[in-house]
């Protein structure tokens, strides 16, 4: 038998060969994310965003990874969640309660005083079915995006030139706060006028006194040296200061099953550690303030701003819609 009859075979033999390794070396191939956020790196968000990529690098054995963008690179949150959901960034990590420019019903999570302490912010924030029920929230309304996992910022403290120790000291204040419903319905009831401005102002603000005072968490005060024009922080611990992880649904629908699979997976390490580690950089946050010489206010009188603001969380909850009530029932019942 004549082996020209064999070559058409040995050559189709050989062209399948090549295209399989093309097409491997195709999905083998490197992939870097955008991933942006407003803090800088020595913040909650740096912490999420690094364990987010070490977990995504060892799962992919480094052929996805991240490119951070921090501090306000690409954008204040507001306008980086709708470059996620422009497909113009690939992933972004920001408050929950800026995320309800997209979704109102975010605001839940903005609540004052439905956090008992750290440690059940840290369980609400790392438990499955809150996630799932978060990621369903989002779901019911956002486009072009949307939640892959949850993290933290610590508690939100008040920080001016004065004290406060009790409701009666924020009468005619005028607090910087973030543009959401919740907040605009919790800071009038204990006597403050609201202002809302985009967070890389409020550092001027303070300071040409277009506000007098402004909320955050901790570390976030020292990062941003907010308390160059506003030296007394009061902790009143009245907020969390929760976060979410978004993916763009343009990058997420050209992923594989397989690496779908593995970014869901580093999200959830984001879930899981980052709140504990973001509540760690709060204490030694605050020990640097104080050596420092910043007036920290420990005795703030919280029952106070609780017995106003509990009776309106439901009411709130309600006026948000049926995702919000259902979340603000799970936060209660997290144990």
């Amino acid at each position: 038998m004549s082996v020209s009859r064999y070559r058409p075979l040995v050559r189709g033999i050989l062209l399948g060969a090549a295209l399989a390794m093309v097409s491997t070396a195709a999905l083998a191939q490197k992939r870097e994310f955008s991933f942006a956020y407003d803090q800088p790196k020595n913040s909650g968000y740096g912490i999420g965003a690094e364990m987010f990529n070490k977990k995504l690098m060892e799962l992919s054995n480094g052929t996805l990874s991240i490119n951070q963008y921090p501090g306000a690179q690409l954008g204040t949150e507001a306008q980086t969640l709708q470059k996620v959901q422009t497909g113009d960034i690939d992933f972004v990590m920001l408050s929950t309660a800026n995320a309800s420019t997209a979704q109102p019903e975010s605001g839940v999570f903005s609540l004052h005083f439905i956090f008992r302490d750290e440690a059940h912010a840290i369980k609400v924030l790392g438990d499955p079915a809150v996630i799932a029920a978060m990621k369903e929230l989002y779901a019911a309304k956002m486009k072009g995006a949307h939640m892959l996992g949850l993290g933290s910022q610590g508690l939100r403290h008040m920080y001016s030139k004065k004290p406060v120790e009790k409701v009666a000291d924020l009468k005619g204040v005028k607090v910087r706060v973030q543009a959401t419903v919740t907040e605009d319905t919790l800071f009038p009831a204990y006597g403050a006028q609201v202002v809302h401005m985009p967070f890389g102002e409020v550092y001027t603000s303070l300071q040409t006194g277009v506000v007098d005072m402004a909320e955050n968490g901790i570390n976030n005060y020292l990062v941003n040296k907010h308390y160059e024009p506003a030296p007394v922080l009061s902790l009143t611990e009245h907020e969390a200061n929760n976060a979410a992880l978004f993916v763009s649904d343009k990058v997420w629908s050209s992923l594989t099953d397989e690496q779908k699979k593995w970014v869901q997976a580093a999200a959830d390490e984001v879930s899981k550690n980052e709140p504990a580690a973001a509540f760690k950089l709060e204490h030694e946050a605050l020990a640097k303030l104080e050596k420092i010489g910043v007036k920290v206010v420990k005795n703030v009188d919280k029952k106070g701003f609780a017995e106003i603001s509990k009776p309106i969380q439901d009411k709130l909850a309600s006026d948000l819609g049926p995702n919000a009530v259902k979340v603000l029932g799970m936060v209660r019942n997290v144990q």
